[in-house]
């Protein structure tokens, strides 16, 4: 890379990136959390909408000529849903922020209590109690397989899980 002396990873995360390498080369790493906030919260909300609204299905089915109406108007709504969260940094705050406009009650776990309305300790029950979850913790040691097996079997036969943070947490 010649005379590199600074890489910068647009977002919070970088386990992308060699940091170990790039130190003993004297390359610093720097990231920019929350510059993306609200990307990925509508992001987030784009992926749970189209999951309520089976878009990929139907897209799917029109594109072999099929219109099928009557299925795909069958959706259950977000409004009065449970949305279950991990994580309110930035990003959570900015889709706590957007569920209050589709009227969903907002649930939420972290290691602490951040102050924020809806706060639980118990991250088994929220997982029970949701109907959708979305994860917004970054990738730790103490997050990596968080939702393992176990913790997918006491979500809700029709809850979903929305994961706009890192594939490792799951």
């Amino acid at each position: 890379a010649g005379h590199l002396s600074l890489i910068v990873r647009a977002g919070a995360g970088y386990n992308t990136i060699d940091v170990a390498g790039a130190s003993a080369r004297g390359i610093y790493v720097s990231n920019c959390p929350g510059k993306n906030a609200i990307a990925v919260a509508e992001l987030a909300f784009a992926l749970i909408l189209a999951l309520d609204r089976r878009v990929p299905d139907n897209v799917a089915e029109l594109r072999a000529g099929r219109w099928n109406k009557k299925e795909f108007s069958n959706a259950q709504g977000l409004y009065g849903r449970t949305l279950g969260l991990l994580g309110v940094g930035s990003i959570g705050q900015e889709t706590i922020r957007r569920a209050a406009g589709f009227g969903m009650e907002v649930i939420h776990h972290t290691r602490h209590d951040t102050g924020v309305t809806g706060w639980t300790r118990d991250l088994d029950a929220l997982l029970a109690r949701s109907d959708v979850v979305s994860l917004h913790v970054p990738l730790t040691d103490e997050t990596r397989l968080l939702i393992d097996a176990r913790r997918l079997a006491l979500m809700k036969p029709t809850a979903v899980l929305v994961n706009t943070a890192r594939g490792l947490v799951v």
